[in-house]
């Protein structure tokens, strides 16, 4: 079954959380960080990690609109992998653009935020095409919801 779009939101919230929330747990002390302190790198890491979930959830909308026009209503698998580009992309102007997400004097470097979101994305796709399909069985068929 497909997931839906309620799946996908889901399945997003959940999973880009805990994944994320580890990412950063484990990887934000071995970035490289210029002069933050390790309490200012977290600061900004799981503000990237939160940045990506709220605007993930809106991307998620915009993909089941054009999902429509697809025979299958569903993308091929390599597409969700090379959404990272997109999103990425988004999240980086967004970055640099805005003080929302982060004041501008604690604005990861480019390698830091390509180090953690590459990472989170890559560990993301992974465990949605495969391990989570094994671990929660009536996920697939619930078209991806948890609840």
């Amino acid at each position: 079954m497909l997931p839906t779009l309620n799946g996908r939101l889901q399945t997003r919230l959940l999973v880009l959380g805990a994944v994320g929330f580890l990412v950063a747990l484990l990887i934000t002390p071995l970035l490289p960080t210029g002069s933050l302190s390790l309490g200012q790198a977290y600061r900004v890491t799981l503000s990237v990690l939160l940045a990506t979930i709220l605007v993930g959830l809106l991307w998620e909308l915009l993909y089941h609109f054009l999902q429509q026009f697809r025979w299958e209503k569903d993308w091929p698998t390599m597409f969700g992998l090379l959404t990272v580009v997109n999103e990425g992309l988004l999240i980086w102007v967004l970055l640099r653009g805005t003080t929302v997400i982060v004041p501008p004097q604690l604005r990861p470097s480019a390698t830091a935020f390509v180090i953690q979101f590459a990472i989170t994305w890559l560990l993301f796709w992974i465990l949605v095409n495969g391990p989570i399909r094994l671990v929660f069985h009536r996920w697939r068929y619930n078209g991806g919801r948890f609840l």
